[in-house]
């Protein structure tokens, strides 16, 4: 049995990678259309939509030609995003009224390119809060820019940084989003389970991912909120890494993601038991929900 699914059943999860069905999804641009006048449009055109019940803008679709080539896309009226990936831009911001939000709270995208969680922020805070996006890949930011500009954002501001050095920005945050680079899973790669290993692929991202997370916590306000999402199912990404991080800080609590979708993250894990506040955060198993995996926690900073 491969290694992966052999730790998953591990877990208590067992299922067959290739019987997992994905379904297309986008994501509608409110700052240019709305919802009603874009599925009316694409409706004329044949494409056939399906709200997605846990997200505000996301619906399913299934088209007979190239959303991505459409006039609604060049228009900057749809972005084509995956369902699960437009979660954690609504968990940072769940709870909170963005019509009472302070004009001088400033927002991060700690490695935001090509921009759909960007884009996505942007729109739910109506282009009027300052958003720092970072990345430290040159071709990708230029990708970030031509989202911006095709979408007609204008309050996202951009730097060419390595995350794990956004001290250097000299500024503090009172929302962050770290949607860290991670092992994917096979929803996201096709041949994952032959080009991924757990010693040296996991185990690397971890250290990583868990340095970001610590730039970020450094950056963030006494009561601010950091949103830490992956696409990958793999522990020591996810619960394991959450779990070493509230260890190292005293100020560190996970709060509800308010979401009903997915399942509860683990408080057991091979064998280790981990800080049962983790259950508060969420797990996408992509046999269970027809998205691509994820994993999602949201972190509060005590005043």
């Amino acid at each position: 049995m491969n290694q992966f699914l052999s730790r998953y059943k591990r877990l208590g999860v067992i299922f067959d990678p290739e019987a997992v069905i994905l379904k297309p999804s986008l994501r509608v641009n409110t700052l240019k259309i709305s919802d009603e006048e874009l599925v009316a449009r694409l409706t004329a055109k044949g494409v056939v939509l399906e709200k997605i019940p846990y997200l505000s803008h996301g619906y399913f679709y299934s088209s007979e030609f190239s959303i991505s080539s459409s006039e609604e896309y060049l228009l900057g009226y749809v972005y084509l995003q995956e369902a699960a990936s437009q979660l954690p831009p609504e968990v940072l911001f769940s709870g909170i009224d963005i019509s009472k939000l302070d004009p001088k709270v400033k927002v991060l995208d700690l490695c935001a390119a090509p921009g759909s969680k960007t884009t996505q922020l942007a729109a739910i805070l109506d282009d009027k809060i300052p958003i720092f996006a970072l990345d430290d890949v040159a071709p990708r930011l230029h990708k970030l820019h031509d989202n911006l500009v095709r979408l007609g954002i204008g309050s996202v501001i951009t730097f060419r940084k390595d995350g794990r050095f956004v001290d250097d920005l000299k500024t503090m945050f009172d929302f962050i989003l770290l949607d860290a680079p991670c092992s994917g899973n096979f929803c996201v790669e096709k041949d994952f389970f032959t080009n991924r290993s757990v010693l040296m692929g996991v185990k690397n991202n971890s250290f990583t991912q868990l340095s970001l997370l610590k730039a970020a916590w450094r950056v963030l306000k006494p009561g601010g909120y950091i949103v830490y999402s992956t696409c990958s199912l793999e522990p020591e990404e996810d619960e394991v890494l959450i779990d070493e991080f509230l260890s190292l800080k005293e100020d560190a609590e996970l709060v509800d993601t308010k979401l009903s979708f997915g399942d509860e993250g683990f408080t057991e894990v091979f064998g280790k038991t981990l800080d049962q506040s983790l259950s508060l955060t969420r797990r996408f198993w992509p046999h269970k929900t027809n998205t691509e995996g994820f994993f999602i926690a949201k972190l509060r900073k005590k005043k």
